[in-house]
């Protein structure tokens, strides 16, 4: 049996903190998945180096918590109403101390990891799951160390109440550059204490006699069968060819931002396509096609089609730190948005795929400050907020949620001893209709190296999208990302 240290990590001078501190859940949170996430960061480390490594990351994490204070504690329900993440003097969260190589080989998939509870703080692994529910007091963060032959993978739980994916981004970059001036012994890193203020999306708790009853917690679809992980990657120089693909021939498309990130609020000229907008249309065209014959939707009715968005550079009155915690974004749902959504029929191959891409420009581009602020009145009059969640398995097959990871920016975070080569959300309960899209494990100019894609589908159908030619144009397969382990449905 492996060796495990398990140790009960204090912020930093929690001697003389608070007996209590409360951090209102925003009614935004409330709006995000119920599950906890589950990231690993992979590092090659020298086997004389880890007592050192483990030591440095131990007090990172020690001076980061007493920074990033919603994180060490656990969701309690409000004696009003609603939740707060509550850090009590004595808080504390768990740390605990294959061959680097073989996992490298295998494309850092979860499914070579094997096991993940060998790996990971229980129950704090992924998925819908009663202990993430608020009401059931969970905790909001962990953390372990696992040692392997040639390196380290540094597993990082938390409720998705707490953080966004790019919210966590903030924290492992502000753990990163604690643990940096550790090593280096240099000056620690400033913290924002705006970041920990989400005032701008907590609206004030309404009367009983003003609330109404929300919809039910929403459950899987009985639709639904097995699925897996599919990791494939996008060479630079294929999405390239992608994007004049998906461009309009008679328009200009020389712009420079890319992605679903983008901060602009103002109409745009829907002519200019970007690398997102791209590979999403190939991405939602493809799969819809493939998928179409098993499922036989509606070729009248739209699909749907939800974007992750993230808001911290959309925010503009004011302007919110680009590390703010919790969940500061928000779901562009073809069903809802202001822009006619097409029908099946049309994603699969009735519109060009350039009119596909536009479209997508569109439905991103309509998510603002303006639109949120309205959205969060109505959230703060529903009675039991926790279930507003965004659960795409609860819709019918063929339904896509994607999450965009490409600003994460990973592995340019310095820990001192060593940047993460790169990184995964590891998943051992699958949700049917996610995309992860994972960034570059290699910015350089130089390098082809482009984003990771890991597609939930259908195990029985996979062989098809494995080896559609038209797919395999631009899209290359690197694995099983991971398999359902409980494998009843």
């Amino acid at each position: 049996m492996p060796k495990q240290d398990v140790l009960h990590l204090h912020p930093l001078g929690w001697e003389n903190d608070p007996e209590e501190e409360r951090f209102k859940v925003s009614t935004l949170d409330y709006l995000t998945a119920c599950t906890y996430n589950n990231y690993a960061l992979f590092f090659r480390v020298d086997n004389a180096d880890k007592a050192r490594v483990a030591d440095v990351l131990k007090t990172g994490l020690e001076r980061t918590l007493s920074q990033v204070r919603h994180i060490c504690g656990t969701i309690e329900k409000d004696p009003s109403s609603g939740h707060s993440f509550v850090k009590r003097k004595d808080s504390t969260v768990h740390d605990t101390y294959p061959d680097f190589d073989k996992i490298a080989e295998g494309n850092f998939c979860t499914s070579v990891l094997g096991d993940l509870s060998r790996w990971s703080v229980l129950p704090m692994t992924y998925g819908e799951k009663p202990e993430a529910h608020p009401d059931s007091s969970p905790v909001v963060a962990a953390y372990k160390v696992n040692f392997i032959r040639g390196g380290l993978v540094f597993i990082m739980h938390h409720h998705h109440y707490s953080n966004d994916v790019m919210g966590w981004a903030g924290l492992v970059h502000q753990l990163a550059e604690n643990c940096y001036a550790i090593v280096n012994q240099t000056p620690f890193p400033s913290w924002d204490s705006a970041c920990l203020d989400l005032s701008l999306l907590t609206k004030p708790v309404v009367p009983e006699a003003s609330r109404i009853d929300g919809p039910p917690m929403p459950e899987r679809h009985p639709g639904h069968i097995a699925a897996e992980m599919l990791l494939f990657h996008l060479p630079k120089s294929k999405a390239a060819e992608l994007k004049i693909l998906a461009t309009p021939m008679d328009e200009s498309t020389d712009g420079s931002m890319d992605g679903s990130t983008d901060g602009s609020t103002e109409s745009v000229d829907v002519s200019w396509i970007s690398t997102y907008d791209a590979f999403s249309a190939f991405i939602w065209r493809t799969v819809s096609r493939l998928r179409a014959p098993v499922f036989k939707p509606d070729l009248s009715a739209p699909l749907l089609w939800i974007e992750a968005v993230d808001m911290r550079r959309r925010m503009h009155n004011p302007k919110v730190p680009a590390r703010i915690q919790h969940n500061v974004m928000t779901g562009a749902i073809s069903s809802t948005a202001p822009v006619t959504a097409p029908t099946a029929a049309e994603v699969i191959s009735e519109w060009p795929l350039s009119k596909i891409a536009s479209y997508i420009r569109q439905l991103t581009n309509s998510i603002t400050q303006e639109g949120l602020d309205p959205m969060l009145d109505i959230v703060a009059t529903v009675r039991d907020k926790t279930a507003l969640n965004i659960r795409i398995d609860s819709h019918p097959p063929m339904s896509l949620l994607q999450t965009d990871h490409r600003d994460a920016n990973i592995t340019a975070a310095d820990f001192g001893f060593a940047k993460p080569f790169t990184y995964r959300h590891l998943i051992d309960r699958l949700t049917q209709g996610v995309v992860i899209i994972y960034p570059s494990r290699d910015m350089s100019a130089e390098s082809d190296e482009g984003p990771e894609f890991s597609i939930s589908y259908e195990t029985s159908l996979k062989q098809a999208l494995i080896e559609d030619s038209e797919w395999n144009r631009y899209f290359e397969f690197r694995g099983i990302d991971a398999i359902d382990a409980q494998q009843d449905i």
